[in-house]
């Protein structure tokens, strides 16, 4: 799973702003990376948390990945 952003659209809209909104510090490509829930740099979570005067948990979410039960061998 990895990286949810979720809570950033969350807290744009409790700010009444727009995704769009964002592009006034992140490029579009960037804004398409946290909408398909992609990798993005310590520097962009600082931007963003700048931006909206906010801390990193109020715009992602770790979700870990499953784990695959480990068989008995006997």
């Amino acid at each position: 799973m990895g990286m949810k952003y979720y809570r950033l659209f969350d807290t744009l809209n409790r700010k009444e702003m727009k995704k769009s909104d964002l592009r006034e510090i992140l490029s579009p490509r960037t804004i398409a990376k946290l909408s398909k829930g992609e990798s993005i740099s310590g520097e962009t979570i600082e931007k963003i948390c700048k931006f909206l005067k906010c801390q990193p948990e109020d715009i992602m979410e770790y979700v870990p990945e499953e784990m695959p039960e480990k068989t008995k061998q006997d």
